[in-house]
């Protein structure tokens, strides 16, 4: 029996009928002097390369004059799509209001400073096309302050590479490109939009890295600070127990019940002994019964921990799709 669509369902065909090829996503933060040559220079790229797009600027809380330059180039160009946050809420949450509205079947991003380069993305695009879900680029010859940003970022790099396993130069390049069906399942927080391919890999994506250009910063300041670093630690611990225990939380926190566990009987095993063959001393014998309850009961709450943390995941993988690859396959286990 045929039945009416809902008025969802319209949108969605709609939406999906008119899917561009490219959505680039720009998140920016008091950046009025370089959104419109931001703009022009996008719209050249992506007309040069007669590709459809679209172009979201998510304007995250700026103060000094972004937001009626983002309203101009919108009434200017009609693929461009303009997001208002409402305060400074940071690149990760622009970041993810952007996928939220892109519809392209590639997803890029980019800063707004104007020091990565729009004439990039065709190569980004062209690597995607070999066969690859994510393409990073990698800044080799940046052109920022050694001592404040390089260094700092080399040392995260290796660390950022050290915890995820993904193997990149460059993990802090903005200029990426995402296949949109991968980007649309990642939830950003905190400062996790760093770890974008680390969290893409975790779906299964295959990696690729090509080096990009980068020029100094002509107008605004950067919004760079070491005071971001803690932060950034503390996601990366998130990031790292997510990558390695996300499928089956029970065996992290099992693991650490077992070694309460391990020692409450050590402990019993010393109130024992103490009480039969060192001292009758009541005092120490009640430090250690209260050390054994202590232990038990720290046991029990991790274990409960991993099976409540399991229940979650088993609950959220019968609703989840994964990804097939998707090209006819021989008989004998080929490509057709």
């Amino acid at each position: 029996m045929l039945r009416a669509m809902t008025s969802s369902e319209k949108h969605a065909r709609q939406s999906s009928a008119a899917r561009p090829q490219v959505s680039v996503v720009v998140p920016l933060f008091n950046e009025v002097d370089n959104v419109r040559p931001l703009v022009a220079a996008l719209v050249d790229t992506l007309r040069n390369e007669r590709l459809t797009y679209e172009i979201i600027l998510v304007d995250d809380g700026s103060t000094d004059g972004t937001a009626e330059a983002l309203r101009e180039v919108q009434a200017q160009h009609e693929h461009v799509v303009v997001i208002r946050l409402r305060t400074n809420f940071g690149q990760s949450p622009a970041l993810a209001a952007g996928f939220a509205r892109a519809r392209g079947e590639v997803v890029v991003t980019m800063d707004g400073d104007l020091q990565n380069d729009p004439r990039d993305i065709p190569r980004l695009l062209a690597t995607l096309d070999q066969g690859y879900d994510v393409v990073s680029g990698w800044r080799k010859r940046r052109q920022d302050g050694f001592f404040i940003r390089r260094i700092p970022s080399m040392l995260a790099n290796r660390l950022v590479c050290r915890v995820t396993g993904v193997a990149l130069h460059d993990t802090g390049c903005a200029l990426k490109a995402y296949r949109g069906e991968i980007i649309r399942r990642l939830h950003l927080y905190g400062e996790m939009h760093r770890f974008i391919p680390a969290l893409s890999k975790m779906e299964g994506a295959r990696i690729a890295e090509l080096v990009v250009r980068h020029h100094p910063r002509r107008y605004g300041k950067s919004k760079y600070n070491l005071s971001r670093t803690f932060r950034v630690i503390l996601d990366l611990l998130t990031l790292n127990l997510l990558m390695r225990h996300v499928r089956n939380p029970l065996r992290f926190f099992g693991t650490i019940g077992v070694l309460f566990g391990l020692a409450a009987v050590g402990t019993l095993v010393a109130a024992i002994v103490l009480a039969s063959l060192v001292t009758d001393d009541p005092g120490v014998l009640n430090v250690l019964i209260t050390l054994l309850f202590l232990l038990l009961v720290s046991a029990f709450q991790f274990l409960f921990f991993g099976l409540v943390a399991k229940l979650i995941v088993e609950t959220g993988t019968r609703r989840e799709d994964y990804f097939f690859d998707l090209e006819p396959m021989s008989a004998d286990g080929g490509r057709a």
